[in-house]
């Protein structure tokens, strides 16, 4: 049986062992002991280490078929010094796999001014943030092609799902922009990210790129309309981009600051992925009539 190491098990890394249990032998990298039961019931066998701590990546098993590495960058600074101590990890004898799934983020692209783009788009990203995801992009793919992995990196956009809706910054009432300044909001469902993690594994090509992306074009604005419309919430208030510098927090706002559309093509055609949720509004038809029973004390 094919043995898969997860590094990082946080949500979709949760869900991907879902798909690949019975498929795969699972070990997990956490930085929390006390997370291990719940990895243990995921199927997956817990390694205690922490990417920020060199010494503790000596408990990392050999010869993994792959790696799915679902970790993010550290909150600052302009590389990814977790990446590179994994591969100084990996690359030690016994290690090396034979592929590896990164997860990315479409950030990478920085600002489109709203244009469709596919992976062969050249990367422009603009904030921190990004940039130190291109960073571990290049770091992975100078790596991969030194020790003749197979590299694939997923770049996800903004990840939603039942328990990840802004529905709370509806109810708080936060703004969004005017339609003249609104920008484009890509999206993915955390199942769906995980399937294409899961494809990746198995059908990707080497050292490749893949826009994961669900089939929406939505506005920012349109996208929290929808969430408001859904659980029956006042919708956001608009403002222009000069009020909007003074009433929205900097990491909402530097979303709002570029604006592209996602194309899926190459996703759909080479990893084969058929979306559960092809637009945020298949989510919210499910989920918002359950939720608002509940408020109301209805029986499902």
């Amino acid at each position: 049986m094919l043995r898969v190491l997860l590094i990082g098990c946080g949500d979709v890394a949760l869900r991907a062992a879902t798909l690949l249990r019975g498929r795969a032998r699972l070990a997990g990298l956490t930085r929390r002991a006390e997370e291990a039961p719940k990895l243990r019931a995921h199927g997956i066998v817990p390694i205690v280490g922490d990417l920020d701590r060199f010494r503790t990546l000596d408990r990392l098993p050999p010869g993994p078929f792959a790696v799915v590495h679902t970790a993010p960058p550290p909150g600052e600074g302009r590389d990814d010094p977790r990446t590179r101590r994994l591969l100084a990890a990996l690359s030690r004898a016994g290690r090396i796999p034979q592929r590896l799934v990164y997860i990315s983020t479409s950030g990478v692209y920085g600002d489109c001014a709203g244009a469709r783009i596919d992976e062969r788009r050249a990367r422009r990203a603009s904030t921190p943030r990004s940039r130190r995801r291109v960073a571990a992009e290049d770091r992975l793919r100078r790596w991969a092609a030194r020790h003749g992995v197979a590299l694939s990196i997923l770049r996800a956009p903004g990840i939603y799902a039942a328990s990840r809706l802004p529905v709370d910054r509806v109810r708080q009432g936060t703004p969004v922009l005017d339609p003249a300044d609104d920008v484009y909001t890509n999206h993915i469902h955390a199942d769906d990210l995980a399937r294409a993690v899961v494809a990746a594994l198995f059908r990707a090509l080497p050292s490749r790129a893949y826009n994961v992306a669900d089939d929406a074009e939505l506005k920012m604005g349109a996208w929290f309309d929808a969430v408001a419309d859904a659980f029956r919430l006042p919708r956001p208030p608009r403002v222009t981009w000069e009020e909007a510098e003074s009433r929205i927090a900097p990491l909402l706002l530097s979303f709002m600051s570029e604006s592209r559309r996602l194309s899926n093509a190459r996703m759909k055609r080479e990893l084969r992925v058929r979306l559960r949720y092809p637009t945020p509004q298949a989510l919210l038809d499910e989920v918002a009539p359950r939720d608002l029973r509940k408020q109301l004390a209805l029986p499902l």
